[in-house]
């Protein structure tokens, strides 16, 4: 009955491509809404415990958020007239950096000392001052042996130098703003490779990582999609031989696109590093419905059918397949919604409304147009199964029983190979090593300091808390826990303050160089040095307004996700059990990503067994059997464990977006096997030998199999060429995976059924 209303509407193909038009024309208006986001934030929910506690001890304290300017002179050491008056001049300009609140440097650092019985603050390079030789020696001298500056605003070799600029940018979208802070530190340093040639300069930092993520999405969008239309075009030219087969396929793929990233737009969606890669996820899969409706639709044909009989088989033969295909590829979609990163889900749940669009339009639309257009059947495509896939069939037959025990043995071998994947999120290498910031933080890490950071937070829950003894001295067993440990490059600590300060106040004696011991003191030397520090260095980056709180801030190695919450717990254990009384936090952008791929992993873990679930009901379903349903689980699970075993042989290392794969893949390679194992069930059902129904399938299906696999890798290949790690790593992983299925499908399954029937006929007969 279906079939029969679906038929008669196609009678009338302009009244379907006018509705058609209308529909995708309202849904496309709403792409003028969208807006692209590319700041850090957009991969953590507003709920996420490390984002909450990260910005509540940005709201107690000043804002970490900053760029780093580095400065490598030709000459191998910053310490020379040319070098340090660079630097000032820098540092003097910084401040003009749209939404800079604090900027630091050699330059600027507030040098500390005694005079008599007064204390002097002030630039460790001062606006009146000569750079005489002496002087330059006297600032490196004290430069090198300042904690808070080695390592941090100078290298330790003195090659580099840093001026950290610090930023307060808005608590929601922050791309204009990035953008802006971008686009004006990147004027400066195309101005200072004119101006002196012989310093270089690189530009890190979190905004840096931000406005890294925005070039890497709009790169994507530049060369991802338009790569993906030339690959459909040089797809359907090869295997439909038919210009107007492209030109209704592209027509099919625009309007699926230009509807569903309008739908985004409507529905309050915006563009991130992942959402920008929609359409070409939305076109792959757009395209193998196509294939497998025009390749019907032209073997009808040229078996002498009619052109509207031709359409007629051909769509009833392909109505239900392309409908449970689209329906379970969306199911394994829609499980992204486990995830925990925002832009993943959001990646769910457009393409699996673009894939569902693509159905509805590959159904109706491209039928319609397909009756109007003069299109013929390409006569030199031959109709019979490829003469290779025709011998590879007969192999399975006769060596089914080889098959098995060499398919367990690599099966195995990839599942123990899998196992040894190690969850490992490391921020800047999302970046290719062609990408400038991945070179700059690569420059600093191995000149300087990693980027990677924690903030640790002590609350001593009292007004002028940290000014106790105790309290010190706990913050100081910290502090030098924190920097006798190996991965640690720097450690910002308001300890190293107080002891300078008292050694200042006890005219520059070496040997007190120590925490003072009375309260008072200790509150006095505070106030007074706070007293004397200039506009936008003050000490609220490390204590808070009434004093009862205070940060350090600890720079480590580039540490992948495990070893960065390990070294966090080891650091809270220790901390804990040296002063129970005292609370302390940790929070940083690097500690949100490293948290976020664990919890990601777990979730989706679960994601991936209600896809399971699901989609083993519909295929139940679909093949009207409860035994080849659960057959079908075995190939339909297999690929991923393949396609992780071969990861870990490429990589060995899983990101946060290889996380979510095997659900979006379970739904996508569940089509292969339900057309198999339809064609085998249907040849059994005629009473058919086993062997005979493995010959009819490999016949029917084989070659639209390899087809439409074609197509999907091609598609999720192009991903691959992706410069974001996130993107490129989950499309070279689907594409192994797709790959791996369709071997799967032609020879393990085929032998499986075989050696499974074999079995039971044995059975029957004793």
């Amino acid at each position: 009955m279906t079939i029969r209303l679906y038929t008669r509407l196609l009678n009338h193909p302009y009244l379907i491509i006018l509705f058609s038009s209308i529909l995708i024309l309202a849904l496309a208006a709403g792409a003028q809404n969208l807006y692209f986001r590319g700041d850090y934030k957009t991969f953590f929910r507003e709920d996420n415990p490390q984002r909450v506690a990260f910005e509540e001890m940005q709201d107690m304290f000043n804002k970490t958020e900053s760029v780093n300017i580095l400065v490598v002179p030709d000459s191998g050491n910053v310490f020379n007239a040319t070098t340090l008056n660079l630097i000032k001049a820098l540092t003097e300009e910084a401040w003009q950096t749209p939404y800079s609140i604090r900027i630091n440097s050699v330059t600027n650092f507030q040098h500390t000392y005694a005079e008599g019985d007064d204390l002097i603050v002030d630039k460790l390079y001062p606006d009146w001052q000569t750079l005489t030789p002496e002087v330059i020696d006297n600032i490196e001298q004290v430069a090198l042996s300042e904690p808070d500056v080695v390592n941090r605003l100078v290298s330790p070799d003195g090659q580099v130098a840093v001026i950290s600029i610090t930023v307060r940018m808005s608590d929601g979208d922050q791309t204009p703003e990035v953008a802006e802070i971008g686009d004006f530190v990147k004027d400066i340093k195309n101005r200072i490779a004119s101006e002196h040639p012989d310093h270089k300069l690189y530009l890190t930092g979190v905004v840096m990582l931000n406005d890294a993520f925005q070039i890497a999405a709009n790169d994507d969008a530049a060369t991802l999609v338009p790569a993906m239309f030339a690959a459909i075009i040089v797809m359907i030219g090869v295997l439909m031989r038919s210009f107007f087969a492209a030109v209704t396929t592209l027509v099919i793929v625009a309007t699926t696109i230009a509807a569903t990233m309008g739908f985004a737009g409507w529905s309050g969606f915006f563009l991130s590093v992942s959402t920008v890669n929609v359409p070409t996820m939305v076109m792959t899969l757009a395209v193998a419905d196509c294939v497998h409706v025009i390749a019907s639709w032209f073997q009808h044909m040229r078996e002498g059918e009619s052109r509207d009989e031709a359409l007629h088989n051909a769509l009833a033969l392909n109505f239900m397949p392309v409908v449970i295909t689209s329906v379970t590829t969306s199911i394994g979609f829609l499980t992204l919604n486990f995830s925990d990163v925002p832009i993943l889900v959001d990646l769910g749940n457009l393409t699996a409304m673009g894939v569902m669009l693509a159905c509805v339009l590959a159904l109706t639309l491209l039928p319609a147009m397909l009756k109007i257009l003069p299109i013929k059947p390409p006569q030199q495509t031959s109709t019979k199964p490829l003469p290779w896939l025709t011998g590879l069939g007969e192999w399975v037959i006769t060596y089914h029983r080889r098959v098995l025990p060499y398919s367990a043995i690599v099966f195995v071998t990839a599942l123990i190979l899998a196992s040894t994947n190690q969850l490992n999120d490391i921020a800047i290498k999302y970046f290719s090593q062609d990408n400038t910031f991945r070179q700059a933080a690569d420059y600093q890490s191995e000149h300087l300091s990693g980027l990677a950071t924690i903030d640790f937070a002590i609350y001593t829950d009292e007004i002028s808390g940290i000014n106790k003894p105790e309290v010190l001295t706990s913050v100081q067993a910290l502090t030098e826990w924190l920097r006798a440990q190996p991965e640690v490059d720097h450690v910002s600590s308001i300890s190293d303050t107080y002891k300078k300060l008292n050694k200042n106040m006890n005219y520059d004696n070496e040997s007190f160089y120590r925490l003072p011991l009375d309260v008072e003191l200790a509150a006095q030397y505070l106030l007074l040095f706070e007293m004397s520090l200039p506009y936008g260095l003050d000490l609220n980056n490390q204590i808070d307004v009434d004093k009862a709180a205070t940060r350090i801030s600890v720079t480590l190695d580039n540490l992948g996700s495990k070893e960065l919450t390990a070294f966090e717990q080891r650091a809270k254990d220790f901390f804990n059990k040296l002063a129970p009384e005292l609370r302390l936090t940790a929070a940083s952008p690097a500690l949100m990503f490293a948290h976020i791929g664990e919890t990601n992993m777990q979730s989706m873990l679960k994601g991936s067994l209600t896809a399971l679930v699901i989609i083993s009901g519909l295929l139940v379903f679909a093949l009207k059997s409860l035994k080849l349903g659960a057959i079908s689980l075995v190939p339909n699970l297999l690929p991923a464990g393949l396609g992780f075993g071969i990861w870990a042989m490429l990589s060995g290392e899983i990101n946060m977006a290889l996380s979510v794969v095997l659900s979006m893949t379970l739904g996508i390679i569940v089509d292969d096997t339900v057309h198999f194992l339809s064609k085998y069930k249907k040849a059994r059902e005629q009473g058919k030998s086993a062997e005979e129904a493995v010959r009819y399938a490999y016949k029917t299906i084989g070659q639209a199999l390899i087809v439409t696999t074609t197509v999907l890798t091609v598609g999720f290949g192009i991903l691959s060429l992706s410069s974001f790690a996130l993107n490129s790593d989950m499309g070279l992983l689907t594409a192994i995976i797709l790959v791996g299925a369709l071997v799967i499908d032609l020879l393990f399954l085929p032998a499986f059924l075989l050696w499974l029937d074999t079995e039971r006929t044995a059975k029957t007969h004793s």
